[in-house]
């Protein structure tokens, strides 16, 4: 057979191979539409792309309005960059640090503009794993999940807290207590009735690690820490990873989110709280907390200090004037009594204190300017002083006074007590929620009320974050009077708390936080608050939502993309509203390797 004869090729071999190259580029190409318009990949890095777009573009409403939609894909909201484990929208220091030092103002609650704010979820750091359950949490909790060894290597030696292994522990030291604040609270007790359930609510000012707080768990006083975030970065971090309550807060130029006269006792150890300073303006913020009867514990400079003698005249000073009684002054540490009845102002005084006017409402505490008068106690109608009240655990159910401040009070009260029975015993029983269980310990109500709930769950080994939200009735102080705690807030924006710190949510009425009670008109959006709620919620942790079936149905789309498993469930028997019930679990997810 003959063989056909070609004539050779006036192209060299490099021209080829450039040749070949071009046109496997180009079948690239081809390829790669083929599987960006044809496949669910092109989908999704379709998607991915888009809402990286929106997240760097700033368009908050189009990806909130894609989340509600249900037409996000993938379905689920993108993670925060890594250096996002540990944020706090409202206490951020890159944003904080540029506004005013006067009054720590640069210290307190600065929120970024919704839009300003990247629709993201928080992803958990490196090597964190789920937390150390309750009771050993309060001694040891894991290294990895807040790597921050600053306190440890500056306060070791006071007993702060100590790296040992894979664990912090912590011996229960403070600076001024550093044998240990058990050592510190037998003292106390000589001075103060800590025991026998006279006095149930504290409030630790400057808390460290709140080991103080801690120590009085066991002797039935439920304490209320607090600090800022300063140059001891992640104290409250720590606190709540060990299981006791504590707020991020800063005494600077405005009121504590609390209500007036809720505190029994009120304690600084080496706070630094200047409250001589203008015209004694945080001492009496500290008397508006404080209740008719309490006891107010300062440990630390100025009380009997080297070379702070004016400081501490000018304090015991600001005391006589309010007409404090003093108990003792035992080392460095003073304890005063609060009058029981009517200030005894006016008076001569140097610092100028007045009584408020009647019209001033005492409870007003969120975003509210600090004032240089002192709080009426005849302003909060009632008995509601150490002595007066009903001691621990009886307060628990009875109904305070104060609950007369809304409508038919006393009536609400019980059948809102009674209601919180029944539905936490359906919880329990029919949704099989183990409230109960050593893995959940820190609680958040987001729309408390009269505190119900909680008061539901007095005999578990939990406690309770009591929200009452800032624009609804001020019913914290009835929580308070039962002996129980929380916060105002306000859920169009981020609350003052780390990542991570909660391990049961519960919200009923979760679309009310998100609109003005008086017009019914949105403030903001669901999706915000439910990336939010993520934000604060642990791995594995809970979520339980109560609302119309219209509304839970919209949750439970939220749920997908905050990668939530959710079950929808009916109301209990006997419940005459009209209600679903949804549970939820947060997924424990990580960042891959390649995004850290």
């Amino acid at each position: 057979m003959g063989h056909l004869s070609l004539p050779a090729s006036k192209r060299n071999p490099r021209q080829w191979k450039l040749l070949d190259l071009g046109i496997a580029f180009l079948l690239a190409l081809v390829f790669l539409f083929f599987v960006l318009i044809f496949t669910r990949l092109g989908d999704s890095l379709a998607a991915s792309g888009r809402q990286s777009l929106l997240l760097a573009s700033g368009d908050h409403a189009r990806l909130v309005a894609a989340v509600e939609s249900g037409k996000l894909y993938p379905n689920h909201i993108e993670s925060c960059p890594e250096d996002y484990a540990d944020h706090m929208p409202c206490e951020d220091p890159r944003r904080n640090s540029q506004l005013s030092r006067e009054m720590n103002f640069y210290r307190e609650r600065h929120c970024p503009l919704l839009e300003e704010t990247p629709l993201c979820l928080v992803p958990p750091p490196e090597g964190y794993k789920i937390p150390v359950q309750w009771p050993a949490s309060l001694d040891k909790i894991w290294h990895s999940n807040m790597p921050h060894n600053k306190i440890a290597d500056r306060k070791g030696h006071q007993g702060w807290m100590k790296v040992d292994g894979p664990y912090f522990i912590f011996p229960g030291g403070g600076t001024m207590f550093p044998d240990g604040a058990g050592h510190y609270i037998e003292k106390l007790k000589q001075y103060i009735p800590i025991t026998g359930g006279a006095l149930r609510t504290a409030l630790d000012m400057g808390c460290g690690v709140a080991s103080f707080g801690g120590s009085l768990l066991g002797e039935g006083i439920l304490t209320m820490s607090f600090a800022p975030r300063d140059s001891h970065k992640s104290q409250i971090q720590f606190a709540l990873e060990r299981g006791i309550p504590a707020f991020v807060a800063m005494l600077g130029t405005r009121r504590l989110p609390f209500p007036a006269f809720s505190f029994d006792f009120v304690h600084c150890s080496r706070c630094l709280i200047p409250f001589t300073a203008y015209n004694a303006t945080y001492f009496i913020e500290v008397d508006r907390l404080l209740r008719p009867g309490g006891y107010l514990v300062i440990s630390g400079p100025p009380v009997q200090w080297p070379k702070q003698d004016k400081e501490w005249a000018d304090l015991q000073a600001v005391a006589r004037a309010l007409c404090y009684d003093l108990i003792a002054v035992d080392g460095n540490t003073v304890i005063w009594k609060k009058p029981g009845g009517d200030s005894c102002l006016p008076n001569q005084n140097e610092f100028g204190l007045e009584l408020c006017d009647e019209s001033d409402d005492p409870s007003s505490a969120w975003y509210f300017k600090l004032k240089k008068c002192v709080a009426r106690t005849s302003s909060v109608k009632g008995n509601y002083a150490v002595g007066m009240i009903p001691k621990w655990p009886e307060r628990l159910t009875k109904v305070p006074a104060r609950a007369n401040i809304v409508k038919n009070g006393v009536d609400l009260f019980e059948a809102d007590t009674r209601r919180w029975a029944r539905r936490v015993a359906y919880y329990r029983n029919s949704l099989n929620l183990k409230l109960g269980n050593p893995a959940i310990r820190n609680v958040m109500d987001m729309n408390a009320f009269f505190g119900g709930f909680a008061a539901a769950l007095s005999s578990d080994p939990v406690w309770v974050m009591n929200v009452v939200p800032a624009r609804k009735p001020s019913t914290l102080g009835v929580i308070y009077d039962r002996g129980l705690t929380g916060v105002y807030h306000d859920w169009c924006e981020p609350f003052s708390s780390y990542p991570r710190t909660y391990d049961f949510i519960h919200v009923a009425g979760i679309e009310s936080l998100t609109k003005d009670p008086s017009s019914g008109k949105s403030r903001c959006h669901l999706v915000d608050l439910m990336v939010e709620m993520d934000r604060l919620l642990r791995p594995e942790g809970k979520v339980v939502i109560r609302d119309s079936p219209e509304v839970v149905d919209r949750v439970s789309r939220i749920a997908d993309a905050v990668r939530w498993s959710a079950t929808i469930h009916e109301q209990e028997p006997g419940s005459h509203a009209r209600e679903k019930i949804l549970v939820a679990t947060k997924s424990f997810w990580k960042l891959p390797t390649s995004s850290r």
